[in-house]
């Protein structure tokens, strides 16, 4: 008898996945599952004749279920205040966890609705504007919602993270040596802010456009709350920034955008002069963080981009942010 091998990452049958969610949510025999995403965790596209779903599948052992529940608990609080997100569908038991037997052992199933619109990185200033908007309008409903999740403070972001990316980028001396630097700067700008007047409760810590989707130029969707945590509000709209910089080369460009999604989230809450001072400085703390979420994920997620070349790139994003904002390590 030939002896099952075992696994630590599965791609799970899209045909067997759409007949499970078929009968676990209810739907038509029209039902179709389609692998639309492996990534960091799965994602397949769902189809029931007129209406679209997307079922995501969290890799073994990256979320724990309380987690899952703590994502689902703030997109339902958003979806009850009127956010515009991608928010979880329960089935007909009104679960909204499914637990599915892999290879590799369980792993965690969530349907969610399909954000509307299309995903595009090249939008126009006046979209930037309406998404400035629509995350104020999500910050309004998640500033105090405290979560049972991660807090992004300089231990989590910096410290831990740093020595992750050493353990694994052994060779990089000089891009550890810039991390550690850097690491060591940011701690003490966040210790030294004013944290009276930072708001602070649950954050995507994921914004940019891959993870929203724009209809008809008017209409702004986040999803993939995937990262979500407890933070500065503040570091949503740096990372934002972050993201807009590195997907346009054309600075002008970029600082037109970057001052129509600013002028949108202020048109509904105002950001105070402390998170103002910040936005520079946050957004490097959460690069470092993600570079070593990719280290941690090696073995798990697409990684053949994941070498030293790879990160002398980040680095040198980090670097061209700083430059831009003349940023200097003291």
């Amino acid at each position: 008898m030939t002896e099952k091998f075992p696994a630590i990452n599965s791609t799970l049958s899209p045909n067997a996945l759409g007949k499970l969610i078929q009968r676990k949510y209810g739907l038509s025999d029209k039902t179709e599952c389609s692998i639309f995403r492996l990534a960091m965790n799965h994602l397949y596209m769902v189809h029931d004749d007129e209406e679209r779903y997307v079922f995501r599948v969290y890799t073994h052992n990256w979320r724990t279920k309380s987690e899952i529940e703590e994502e689902l608990r703030l997109l339902l609080h958003l979806k009850e205040e009127d956010r515009q997100v991608a928010f979880p569908i329960a089935d007909q038991s009104n679960q909204f966890i499914q637990e599915i037997e892999a290879p590799e052992g369980t792993r965690f199933g969530v349907l969610f609705s399909y954000a509307k619109g299309t995903k595009t990185a090249k939008f126009s200033h006046q979209t930037s504007f309406l998404i400035g908007q629509a995350l104020a309008k999500v910050h309004q409903s998640t500033e105090n919602f405290g979560l049972m999740r991660i807090s992004y403070d300089a231990r989590n972001l910096l410290k831990n993270p740093v020595l992750r990316t050493k353990e694994f980028y052994s060779t990089n001396i000089g891009e550890i040596e810039f991390l550690e630097n850097l690491s060591a700067f940011l701690t003490l700008k966040m210790e030294n802010t004013d944290r009276q007047k930072m708001r602070y409760g649950a954050v995507h810590l994921d914004v940019w456009f891959d993870n929203l989707h724009i209809d008809n130029e008017k209409e702004i969707t986040f999803f993939d709350f995937d990262f979500c945590g407890n933070g500065y509000l503040c570091f949503d709209i740096s990372y934002f920034l972050f993201q807009l910089f590195a997907t346009h080369l054309n600075e002008e460009e970029y600082q037109e955008k970057a001052d129509s999604f600013i002028k949108g989230y202020g048109t509904v809450t105002e950001i105070s002069r402390p998170e103002q001072d910040f936005l520079p400085f946050a957004c490097l703390s959460i690069m470092t963080y993600y570079i070593s979420v990719q280290c941690d994920r090696f073995d798990y997620w697409t990684n053949i981009f994941l070498n030293e070349d790879h990160l002398k790139r980040m680095v040198g994003n980090l670097k061209r942010w700083m430059a831009y904002n003349r940023i200097e390590i003291e």
